[in-house]
């Protein structure tokens, strides 16, 4: 019986040392190893992990040298742990997002056993594929070549354009005079020395940091200064450029360098050094115009001699997709002469200049006054007496003709507020006129008088039938088309009905206005033409409200900030029949009112409406001057802000513009 006690126990024995065995035979090991392997390839961190070939620090050291100029960090996995005695193998998948790209390959690290640790087998191509040692990585962006923007009839607006790039070129420069170099460079340029000497600190080795981008050289900023900079460089190259560094800059925007605010809220999309749209048109497109770079992985080898070349090979690529091209309306020979008209400007100004019969943006020119913001489609000011072709409109709703008697009396008094015509208003229209006189010679007191007759809900229907405070589903542009509130009671009511109070135009929305009279009915006005190119997800909803550059967020004095939300189009449009009578009302004040002047511009006969808004608290009250006009298939509107008389300020610039436009 013990005898056999005795080899049971033995059979035992020899059983658990099998299974001790097994579970000793170090795979367990080897796992918690690629484990470790990964967590810290992914974390850029080798320092703490067993390695042979190499001792920790230095293979740590050789890690962040060869990963650090792709500025990323990589996602690792491993695949199963192949074992073979004291030595195994696992597969290990990278994956990295370098820009819009995304860099995957799998490479083999070989484990060893040394004792009761399992050791990573150290060497270059545990890293990269084909890296051998010395060699380092950074990745390089291929520009997409930007997509231009069009004017009427395909002209090139934006298109490519030759340009200089200044700046620090660091392989040309010692490190420790890369710092002085930058300073000097950002003198010569105008550009923040502390914020330009930062930048360059934190390029690597082997960049070129841009300071600024240049059309041409200037009396200031010479070749000869640039290169007398150590490593300075002037690179030529090309951009994407309008005609003229101001040429429709507040509506198109521009094109530089992205801001460290634009790389945050990308999401990935841009990284330092990429180009892309600022305020505009530009920005508002910025994914469609700005295509997909292409990106190049190289590695790189120390050069065998000082000074020589270094040797380099690229492991991994994506061609760049080329941006698509922009159409617009804008007339070019329009828009230039509306910005040389606005030149000499000094307040904020804009004419917008549009084709009535089919709603074509040909001009929308911001004055330099505008200081780079895009009055002609964001400014909000009241429209004084252009208005009144909306009071007209509502008017020949109840019934009246442009033959219809109104009264004109030299004042009227709303509710203890008294309301008078401007000064120097011709006797001979006061009293009881036609209403085409008193349109004609802008009679305040009379269209005043007409609000017991003319709700404010009538304005609001009569201002939407003409195409304004409407929304612009073709536009294809931010813009301001106008706010005329619904309700409103006695001087509310009574300011309304001359333009003030909290009726608000832009200049854009008075062209549109004019433009329907013209065209008979409603224009939807339209300034980019493949809009629908562009994913509505895609594009900046800000974008907007975004000056160019060295512009302001708002206009110096806009009677107001508009809350309305803009309605869908009339259901009681504007019909051939009244825009007659409209016309007939604007031909009137060229022929026997304040536009008189307009009758020697030549071809088809213009009509118009000047008007005269008052602002602000002073006494007498600042104003601001407007004159919208239509002259054959082209409706214009002119606004100065603080311009004083639309007659006498905004009417010789129409006037101007009108004859040279032909």
């Amino acid at each position: 019986m013990g005898k056999l006690r005795n080899l049971v126990l033995g059979l035992a024995a020899l059983m658990m040392a099998g299974s001790l065995t097994a579970c000793g035979d170090g795979r367990e090991g080897a796992e918690n190893a690629a484990k470790q392997l990964v967590s810290s390839l992914e974390a850029l961190d080798v320092g703490q992990l067993a390695v042979q070939g190499k001792d920790a620090a230095a293979a740590n050291d050789e890690l962040k040298a060869v990963f650090q100029g792709l500025g990323a960090k990589p996602s690792v996995q491993s695949g199963e742990v192949k074992l073979d005695g004291d030595t195994a193998t696992v597969p290990l998948n990278y994956s990295w997002n370098i820009g819009s790209a995304q860099w995957e390959y799998s490479l083999e690290a070989s484990l060893k056993k040394d004792g009761d640790k399992w050791a990573v087998q150290w060497n270059p191509g545990l890293l990269a594929p084909e890296l051998t040692d010395g060699e380092t990585l950074s990745a390089k962006t291929v520009p997409a070549q930007r997509g231009g923007i069009l004017g009427a009839g395909d002209t090139p607006i934006v298109e490519d354009r030759p340009v200089f790039r200044v700046g620090i070129d660091k392989t040309k420069v010692s490190e420790d005079q890369s710092d002085a170099s930058a300073r000097a460079m950002a003198a010569l340029l105008g550009l923040d020395g502390e914020e330009y000497a930062k930048q360059v600190a934190a390029s690597g080795p082997q960049a070129f940091v841009e300071g600024i981008v240049l059309r041409a050289y200037t009396a200031d900023i010479t070749e000869a200064k640039i290169k007398a900079i150590p490593g300075g460089a002037s690179i030529a190259d090309s951009m994407a450029l309008a005609p003229t560094r101001t040429f429709a800059r507040a509506l198109l925007g521009s094109v530089g360098q992205a801001s460290a605010e634009q790389i945050e809220k990308s999401n990935g999309a841009l990284r330092a050094g990429d180009s892309t749209g600022t305020g505009g048109l530009q920005q508002k497109y910025d994914s469609l115009l700005r295509g997909k770079d292409g990106v190049e992985v190289v590695a790189t080898a120390k050069p065998a001699a000082e000074g020589g070349a270094a040797d380099t090979k690229v492991l991994f690529s994506t061609p760049a997709e080329a941006g698509t091209t922009l159409k617009t309306t804008l007339d070019l020979k329009l828009q230039q002469l509306a910005e040389e008209t606005l030149a000499n400007i000094e307040p904020a100004s804009a004419i917008v200049a549009l084709r009535p019969s089919t709603g074509a943006v040909l001009a929308a020119a911001s004055g330099p006054g505008s200081n780079g913001y895009n009055t002609a489609f964001l400014g909000q000011y009241a429209p004084g007496s252009t208005f009144k072709i909306v009071d007209s409109l509502a008017m020949f709703r109840n019934g009246a003709t442009p033959d219809s008697k109104v009264d004109c009396p030299p004042t009227v008094t709303v509710d203890g507020r008294t309301f008078k015509n401007a000064e120097g208003y011709p006797e001979g229209s006061l009293g009881s006129v036609a209403l085409r006189d008193a349109f004609a010679h802008s009679c305040n007191t009379a269209f005043i008088n007409a609000r017991d007759t003319v709700t404010q809900a009538q304005l609001e229907s009569a201002a939407t039938a003409l195409g304004v405070a409407v929304e612009a589903p073709k536009l294809g542009a931010d813009a301001f088309l106008g706010s005329v509130p619904g309700e409103a009671e006695g001087t509310e009511h009574a300011a309304s009905m001359i333009g003030q109070g909290n009726v608000l135009f832009s200049p854009l929305a008075a062209a549109v206005m004019a433009a329907s009279v013209g065209n008979g009915a409603p224009v939807s006005p339209q300034l980019v033409l493949n809009a629908d190119a562009a994913d509505a997800e895609t594009r900046n909803p800000d974008a907007g409200a975004a000056p160019a550059e060295g512009g302001t967020a708002s206009p110096s004095s806009a009677s107001a900030t508009a809350t309305t939300t803009p309605s869908p189009a009339s259901t009681n449009p504007i019909t051939k029949e009244e825009a007659a009578g409209l016309s007939d009302m604007m031909r009137a004040v060229v022929t026997s009112g304040h536009a008189g002047f307009l009758a020697q511009v030549p071809g088809a006969p213009v009509g118009a409406k000047t008007g005269t808004a008052e602002f602000g608290n002073e006494d007498p009250p600042k104003t601001h001057a407007w004159i919208v006009a239509v002259h054959g298939d082209l409706a214009v509107a002119v606004f100065v802000e603080d311009g004083g008389l639309g007659a006498t300020t905004s009417g010789p610039l129409l006037k101007s513009f009108l004859t040279a436009a032909g």
